[in-house]
């Protein structure tokens, strides 16, 4: 006699791609909201200037999907070491985009994520927080 299996339903089946951003360690994290707290901090013109080196760091699939792909206009212009973006954009950018690409950033290239945070500690008027580069 000859027994049928169910198949697993779609919901058994882990799917990879809309996986939550993890961490190796709870503590990694905590220095986002740092971060994002002192974005909320600086002048547009300073953000606008951060927003693009951060960015900068992040490949064009990478701007697609980053924030529900809020940007993605950038794509033409991920290789560059630092990305103009206007006042405007950087205004309109939430603080929920902001933490989602830094967590991003957090992930895919430490070392740009790390100088971001050594930057910030150096003084805190968050002016050298531009120099990530």
């Amino acid at each position: 006699m000859h027994v049928q299996s169910t198949p697993p339903s779609p919901t058994a089946i882990p799917a990879p791609h809309m996986a939550p951003l993890a961490f190796a360690d709870s503590a990694d994290a905590a220095p986002v909201p740092d971060i994002v707290g002192a974005y909320d901090r600086l002048e547009i013109s300073e953000r606008a200037r951060m927003l693009g080196r951060l960015l900068a760091s992040v490949g064009p699939l990478g701007l697609a999907v980053v924030a529900g792909g809020a940007f993605a206009k950038y794509m033409t212009e991920s290789r560059l070491p630092e990305i103009q973006v206007s006042f405007e954009d950087a205004a309109r950018a939430t603080l929920r985009q902001i933490s989602e690409l830094v967590r991003y950033v957090q992930q895919s290239d430490p070392q740009l994520f790390s100088r971001l945070l050594t930057a910030l500690g150096r003084d805190a008027t968050l002016t050298p927080a531009l120099d990530i580069a």
